[in-house]
């Protein structure tokens, strides 16, 4: 109910006012049936325009933290993401990701369109990295199309740390649908999932544009964050003589 209220009354006409997206290759995205939707993931804001632009409901796998804010702010974003029907992912170890996909693979059982990141976390520099094989387990295990997304412009409007949007233009574009059902029965194959997953990426990065990047956004996130640290860290010399 809140969904729709959102997507069609409150915040779908106010983002599709605003930024004006331009919208290229909705016909990719099946009118019925489960699919996997995805896409790069550059921009706070990609939550909410792609899914403003949709004509299906989609679920997207949303990072834990969303939902276990502090403060006022954190309560609200969490009641926010709840409402709208966004799964919490807890991304800290193993058995934490089979918990993700056991709960995407309900979504796709359940008929629905489920939205997916499979860099794991938003871009640090507006480049394309790696992406996690779990979108493959749950393409091969579920027998479902993935359709590749690739959201242009919203790096340049919201960046990390930005907390307004600039106003600029934006592009949503849906590639035609991946069909890996010549692996079916191979999802615990680690070289097929490798295979799967790179073919996704690549079709992201050609829909996008952008510069791929072989490593994951984690670990390029972890090494900034510890030079950063290392600066502030880092203590006056001691005068001469």
């Amino acid at each position: 109910m809140f969904y729709h209220l959102l997507k069609h009354v409150l915040l779908g006409p106010l983002l599709k006012a605003v930024f004006r997206p331009r919208i290229e290759g909705l016909e990719h995205v099946p009118a019925s049936g489960p699919a996997i939707v995805a896409g790069n993931h550059l921009s706070f804001s990609d939550h909410f325009l792609m899914p403003a632009v949709l004509k299906r409901r989609i679920t997207f796998l949303a990072k834990a933290e969303y939902f276990t804010g502090p403060g006022l702010k954190g309560r609200l974003t969490a009641a926010f993401f709840r409402s709208a029907g966004q799964i919490p992912v807890d991304r800290s170890g193993k058995e934490a990701g089979q918990a993700a996909i056991r709960e995407g693979l309900g979504v796709l059982r359940r008929g629905e369109l489920l939205g997916i990141y499979p860099e794991g976390t938003r871009s640090p520099d507006g480049r394309l990295y790696k992406g996690k094989v779990g979108v493959a387990v749950m393409a091969l295990k579920a027998g479902v199309p993935v359709v590749p997304c690739a959201m242009i412009g919203t790096f340049e409007a919201q960046p990390p740390g930005r907390l307004v949007p600039r106003i600029r233009p934006i592009v949503i574009r849906f590639g035609e649908p991946l069909d890996f059902s010549r692996y079916a029965g191979m999802e615990n194959e680690k070289a097929v999932l490798r295979a799967v997953t790179d073919e996704i990426m690549y079709a992201v990065m050609s829909l996008s544009g952008q510069e791929y990047v072989d490593r994951y956004a984690a670990e390029v996130k972890a090494e900034q964050a510890g030079a950063r640290g290392g600066k502030e860290r880092r203590l006056p010399r001691p005068p001469l003589g």
